[in-house]
């Protein structure tokens, strides 16, 4: 099979994927899991046929994913893809570019520039903000942190390149006492120490308390959380990143998902978050692009190229060159799918996709609330965090939700018990979904009463 045949089998292959979606399980069950052994076979010592290894993947790879791109997916903050940025993906990987700069692919160069510019306006951050594609929260976050010692040991005039950190006057961390687990382990990466990090009180609703918040000076990095993974809600920005600024601390704002509420009627929700030093989004999350997308925007772009630049005597470019503003120098156009999602939706499609959202997790909560379940927020985004009558029994709703195949959200524990979170995220997701995922739940509830 050549080239161009194996391609239209993959193509095929893929078209009848995306008909099953909405039809097949959300996440496979025992007996298909079962199947995953036909990929346990010893390193060939001949090569395959390219169409056998297609054949392979897809028999007995489709049928045991996720379905997270289907409609009843309501786990993880994960957004199905959205057609142009799919399409967008797949032209894409038939350039094959290796986007460092302009000279390696003008094109690639040119459309994440001008991605750039839009995700600035959209989220209507500072505009002379730089801003570097990466591949998740979790990297784009331990960049933006990297900038900001950097800038930090740079304003008491240590070299952080040439002298590195042994004898380097201290940066702390100043974080939520419920920050994201990503956050901490890019600190963890970079050196930190975790004893070492402090950790701020929060009140009920999971924001961190201003009147207990540690004190800060300017050689203190505060992290702050534009979405609280189980509540949703942000911390006050208006009265936390003035007094950090007053300080002389960097402040950076991990948004994975929640930054986006800014580009819809949610944005009052983040008022202030514009005067932060950095921020990380994805676009993998809200915005539903395919995964391997996401963001690092930092206001002061000369930070964030001179942490991460990699020009070299045979590869030098601008600053601007996403080499220069993220860990990869060899790398994908990522932020490719990012500029076709945004050109597709526009600001009214943004902010509508968001704004459904929001509106559907407030039914989900008005539905389980009548259904006698415990809504332990406030439901101000797209998440709702629900608890049943008993640990025992909140357990048993949803590992039985999850063996019907017919919805999937996970677990999490809230103040020392478990509850289980439901995210809204998907394009897919209309009203029928959520109100089959009601029905369900109250059902399920009748089953397994304490």
């Amino acid at each position: 099979m050549d080239e161009h045949a194996l391609i239209a089998d993959a193509d095929r292959r893929a078209h009848a994927y995306l008909t099953s979606i909405g039809k097949r399980r959300v996440f496979p069950d025992a007996a298909t899991l079962s199947g995953l052994s036909a990929f346990d076979e010893p390193f060939p010592e001949q090569g395959k046929p390219p169409s056998d290894v297609l054949r392979l993947l897809d028999e007995s790879g489709s049928p045991a994913t996720a379905a997270s791109n289907d409609p009843r997916y309501f786990g993880f903050v994960i957004g199905a893809a959205l057609p142009a940025a799919a399409a967008a993906e797949r032209l894409m990987l038939a350039w094959d570019q290796c986007a460092s700069s302009f000279d390696n692919s003008p094109v690639a160069a040119t459309v994440e520039r001008i991605a750039a510019r839009w995700v600035l306006d959209a989220l209507d951050l500072p505009r002379e903000s730089a801003v570097g594609f990466g591949t998740s929260a979790t990297a784009c976050t331990l960049v933006a942190i990297a900038a900001a010692r950097r800038a930090l040991l740079a304003r008491k005039g240590w070299d952080y390149d040439e002298d590195g950190l042994i004898g380097a006057p201290e940066v702390k961390v100043v974080i939520s006492e419920l920050a994201h687990i990503t956050v901490k382990k890019a600190l963890r990466v970079l050196g930190f120490g975790m004893k070492r990090i402090v950790a701020a009180p929060v009140d009920a609703h999971a924001r961190i308390d201003p009147d207990r918040l540690p004190a800060l000076d300017d050689m203190t990095i505060l992290c702050l959380q534009a979405g609280e993974v189980n509540t949703g809600e942000f911390d006050p920005f208006p009265t936390l990143i003035p007094r950090a600024r007053a300080a002389g601390a960097w402040v950076h704002v991990d948004g994975a998902f929640g930054l986006w509420a800014r580009a819809s009627s949610k944005a009052p929700l983040t008022d202030g978050i514009d005067a932060a030093d950095s921020w990380t989004t994805d676009g993998h999350k809200w915005l539903n692009t395919p995964y391997d997308g996401a963001m690092t925007i930092c206001r002061e772009a000369a930070a964030l190229a001179s942490a991460m630049n990699s020009d070299a005597a045979y590869s030098a470019a601008s600053q601007d060159a996403q080499k220069n503003l993220n860990l990869e120098f060899s790398r994908r156009p990522r932020g490719i799918p990012i500029w076709a999602a945004l050109r597709a939706l526009g600001r009214t499609g943004i902010a509508a996709m968001v704004e459904r959202h929001c509106a559907q997790a407030s039914r989900i909560a008005d539905g389980l609330r009548a259904g006698g379940y415990q809504v332990l927020n406030r439901v101000v985004l797209n998440q709702v965090l629900v608890r049943a009558d008993t640990d025992e029994q909140t357990v048993a709703i949803r590992q039985a939700a999850q063996a019907s195949g017919d919805v999937w959200f996970g677990p999490t524990v809230w103040q020392g018990r478990p509850a289980f979170r439901i995210s809204v995220s998907s394009w897919r997701t209309g009203d029928e979904h959520v109100e089959q995922l009601i029905e369900l739940l109250c059902r399920l509830r009748g089953t397994h009463a304490a």
